[in-house]
Protein backbone atom coordinates (compact mmCIF):
# COMPACT_ATOMS: atom_id res chain seq x y z
CA UNK A 1 0.00 0.00 0.00
CA UNK A 2 1.17 3.65 -0.83
CA UNK A 3 0.16 6.58 0.59
CA UNK A 4 0.04 9.95 -1.69
CA UNK A 5 -0.11 13.85 -0.79
CA UNK A 6 -0.44 16.41 -2.89
CA UNK A 7 -0.56 20.22 -2.49
CA UNK A 8 -3.16 22.47 -4.36
CA UNK A 9 -2.83 26.37 -4.22
CA UNK A 10 -5.20 28.92 -6.37
CA UNK A 11 -6.35 32.42 -5.39
CA UNK A 12 -9.07 34.97 -6.83
CA UNK A 13 -9.43 39.08 -6.05
CA UNK A 14 -13.42 39.61 -5.40
CA UNK A 15 -15.05 41.68 -8.42
CA UNK A 16 -18.30 42.91 -9.40
CA UNK A 17 -20.72 41.95 -11.89
CA UNK A 18 -20.13 38.09 -11.37
CA UNK A 19 -21.87 35.51 -9.51
CA UNK A 20 -19.84 34.23 -6.23
CA UNK A 21 -19.32 30.19 -6.59
CA UNK A 22 -17.80 28.37 -3.86
CA UNK A 23 -17.89 24.54 -4.42
CA UNK A 24 -20.13 24.20 -6.90
CA UNK A 25 -22.29 26.57 -5.69
CA UNK A 26 -23.88 29.80 -6.59
CA UNK A 27 -23.24 32.23 -3.38
CA UNK A 28 -25.28 35.15 -2.55
CA UNK A 29 -22.89 37.58 -2.53
CA UNK A 30 -22.50 41.04 -4.39
CA UNK A 31 -19.19 40.25 -5.75
CA UNK A 32 -17.92 36.96 -7.44
CA UNK A 33 -14.56 35.90 -7.58
CA UNK A 34 -12.25 36.99 -10.49
CA UNK A 35 -10.97 33.96 -13.10
CA UNK A 36 -10.50 32.40 -16.32
CA UNK A 37 -13.54 30.39 -15.84
CA UNK A 38 -16.15 30.57 -12.91
CA UNK A 39 -13.52 31.41 -10.37
CA UNK A 40 -14.61 28.61 -7.90
CA UNK A 41 -11.29 28.83 -5.84
CA UNK A 42 -12.40 25.67 -3.53
CA UNK A 43 -12.54 23.00 -6.20
CA UNK A 44 -9.80 24.47 -8.42
CA UNK A 45 -7.44 23.86 -4.53
CA UNK A 46 -9.48 20.52 -4.54
CA UNK A 47 -8.75 19.81 -8.32
CA UNK A 48 -5.05 20.63 -8.06
CA UNK A 49 -4.23 18.39 -4.86
CA UNK A 50 -6.01 15.52 -6.68
CA UNK A 51 -4.04 15.56 -9.91
CA UNK A 52 -0.65 16.87 -7.75
CA UNK A 53 -1.55 13.83 -5.71
CA UNK A 54 -0.89 11.25 -8.70
CA UNK A 55 1.38 13.24 -10.30
CA UNK A 56 -0.75 14.55 -13.46
CA UNK A 57 0.26 17.72 -13.89
CA UNK A 58 -1.72 20.74 -12.67
CA UNK A 59 -5.15 22.23 -13.15
CA UNK A 60 -3.40 24.64 -15.94
CA UNK A 61 -2.12 21.62 -17.81
CA UNK A 62 -5.19 20.28 -18.54
CA UNK A 63 -7.23 23.86 -18.64
CA UNK A 64 -5.19 26.28 -19.43
CA UNK A 65 -6.31 30.01 -18.70
CA UNK A 66 -4.86 30.65 -22.15
CA UNK A 67 -7.42 28.49 -23.96
CA UNK A 68 -11.01 30.69 -24.60
CA UNK A 69 -12.53 27.25 -24.69
CA UNK A 70 -12.40 27.29 -20.58
CA UNK A 71 -13.65 30.99 -20.38
CA UNK A 72 -16.42 31.05 -18.04
CA UNK A 73 -16.55 27.34 -18.17
CA UNK A 74 -17.88 25.24 -15.04
CA UNK A 75 -15.36 24.04 -12.32
CA UNK A 76 -16.87 20.76 -12.06
CA UNK A 77 -16.02 20.07 -15.44
CA UNK A 78 -12.70 20.50 -13.83
CA UNK A 79 -12.98 18.07 -10.79
CA UNK A 80 -14.27 15.32 -12.83
CA UNK A 81 -11.29 15.36 -14.99
CA UNK A 82 -8.99 15.04 -11.57
CA UNK A 83 -10.91 12.21 -10.32
CA UNK A 84 -10.76 10.54 -13.38
CA UNK A 85 -6.63 10.79 -13.37
CA UNK A 86 -6.98 9.68 -9.57
CA UNK A 87 -9.20 6.25 -10.52
CA UNK A 88 -6.45 5.82 -13.55
CA UNK A 89 -3.85 5.67 -11.23
CA UNK A 90 -5.57 3.58 -8.96
CA UNK A 91 -6.44 5.23 -5.93
CA UNK A 92 -9.24 6.50 -4.02
CA UNK A 93 -10.50 8.96 -2.09
CA UNK A 94 -11.53 8.71 1.70
CA UNK A 95 -11.60 12.10 3.51
CA UNK A 96 -11.31 16.25 2.94
CA UNK A 97 -10.97 18.75 5.22
CA UNK A 98 -11.37 22.58 3.74
CA UNK A 99 -10.35 25.72 5.43
CA UNK A 100 -11.87 28.68 3.76
CA UNK A 101 -10.26 31.99 4.72
CA UNK A 102 -11.41 35.26 3.62
CA UNK A 103 -13.01 38.31 5.48
CA UNK A 104 -16.53 37.95 3.94
CA UNK A 105 -18.93 35.82 2.78
CA UNK A 106 -20.40 34.31 6.30
CA UNK A 107 -19.35 30.57 5.40
CA UNK A 108 -21.04 29.18 8.42
CA UNK A 109 -24.60 29.41 7.07
CA UNK A 110 -24.31 27.24 4.09
CA UNK A 111 -21.43 24.91 5.70
CA UNK A 112 -23.41 22.03 5.71
CA UNK A 113 -24.98 22.62 2.09
CA UNK A 114 -21.23 23.49 0.70
CA UNK A 115 -20.23 20.14 2.60
CA UNK A 116 -23.08 18.20 0.89
CA UNK A 117 -22.18 19.16 -2.46
CA UNK A 118 -18.47 18.96 -2.73
CA UNK A 119 -19.28 15.27 -0.80
CA UNK A 120 -21.47 14.79 -3.92
CA UNK A 121 -19.43 15.96 -6.77
CA UNK A 122 -16.35 13.68 -4.71
CA UNK A 123 -18.42 10.32 -4.21
CA UNK A 124 -18.16 10.62 -0.79
CA UNK A 125 -20.55 10.21 2.18
CA UNK A 126 -21.14 13.46 3.27
CA UNK A 127 -19.56 12.50 6.94
CA UNK A 128 -16.10 12.52 5.04
CA UNK A 129 -16.17 15.95 3.99
CA UNK A 130 -15.45 18.65 6.55
CA UNK A 131 -15.94 22.88 5.29
CA UNK A 132 -15.08 25.60 7.93
CA UNK A 133 -13.81 28.89 7.56
CA UNK A 134 -11.73 31.27 8.96
CA UNK A 135 -12.46 35.26 9.37
CA UNK A 136 -9.28 37.05 7.35
CA UNK A 137 -8.50 39.31 10.68
CA UNK A 138 -7.69 35.56 12.62
CA UNK A 139 -4.72 34.71 10.08
CA UNK A 140 -3.60 38.54 8.73
CA UNK A 141 -2.97 40.62 11.95
CA UNK A 142 -4.00 41.04 15.44
CA UNK A 143 -7.12 43.22 16.00
CA UNK A 144 -5.95 44.79 18.60
CA UNK A 145 -2.29 46.07 17.48
CA UNK A 146 -1.81 45.54 14.33
CA UNK A 147 -5.30 45.04 12.84
CA UNK A 148 -6.45 43.60 9.64
CA UNK A 149 -6.52 45.65 6.23
CA UNK A 150 -9.52 45.45 3.81
CA UNK A 151 -8.78 42.39 1.54
CA UNK A 152 -10.15 41.51 -1.93
CA UNK A 153 -9.63 37.75 -1.73
CA UNK A 154 -10.63 34.39 -0.75
CA UNK A 155 -8.90 31.65 -0.11
CA UNK A 156 -9.16 27.66 0.63
CA UNK A 157 -7.05 25.16 2.19
CA UNK A 158 -8.23 21.40 1.89
CA UNK A 159 -6.61 17.86 2.90
CA UNK A 160 -7.52 14.99 1.08
CA UNK A 161 -6.79 11.52 2.47
CA UNK A 162 -6.58 8.16 0.20
CA UNK A 163 -6.64 4.13 0.94
CA UNK A 164 -6.76 1.30 -1.32
CA UNK A 165 -9.76 0.43 -2.63
CA UNK A 166 -9.99 -3.21 -1.55
CA UNK A 167 -8.35 -3.43 2.17
CA UNK A 168 -5.94 -6.10 2.76
CA UNK A 169 -5.97 -8.50 5.29
CA UNK A 170 -3.63 -7.62 7.87
CA UNK A 171 -4.05 -3.83 7.04
CA UNK A 172 -3.85 -0.94 9.80
CA UNK A 173 -5.72 2.39 9.24
CA UNK A 174 -2.99 5.18 9.30
CA UNK A 175 -4.15 8.54 10.28
CA UNK A 176 -1.74 11.03 8.57
CA UNK A 177 -2.64 14.64 9.54
CA UNK A 178 -0.64 17.71 7.52
CA UNK A 179 -1.38 21.20 8.88
CA UNK A 180 -2.28 23.51 5.59
CA UNK A 181 -0.83 27.03 5.25
CA UNK A 182 -2.62 29.97 3.45
CA UNK A 183 -1.04 32.75 2.74
CA UNK A 184 -3.66 36.58 1.70
CA UNK A 185 -3.53 35.78 -1.84
CA UNK A 186 -3.58 31.73 -1.84
CA UNK A 187 -5.76 28.86 -1.46
CA UNK A 188 -4.05 25.34 -0.98
CA UNK A 189 -5.24 21.99 -1.10
CA UNK A 190 -3.38 18.70 0.25
CA UNK A 191 -4.64 15.17 -0.54
CA UNK A 192 -3.76 12.26 0.60
CA UNK A 193 -3.98 8.91 -1.28
CA UNK A 194 -3.28 5.06 -1.15
CA UNK A 195 -2.91 2.99 -3.92
CA UNK A 196 -5.30 -0.30 -4.18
Amino acid sequence: MSIRIGLGFDSHAFKAGIPLVIGGLKIDHPEGLAGHSDGDLLLHAITDALLGAVAAGDIGTFFPPSDPKWKGADSTVFLKTALEEVALAGYKIVNIDCVLVMHRPKIVPIAGELRERVAELLQLDMKNVSIKDIKRGMVAGDSKNDPPLGTETFDAQVIVMDHPNKIMEGYTPVLDCHTAHSTILSSRAFPVFSSY
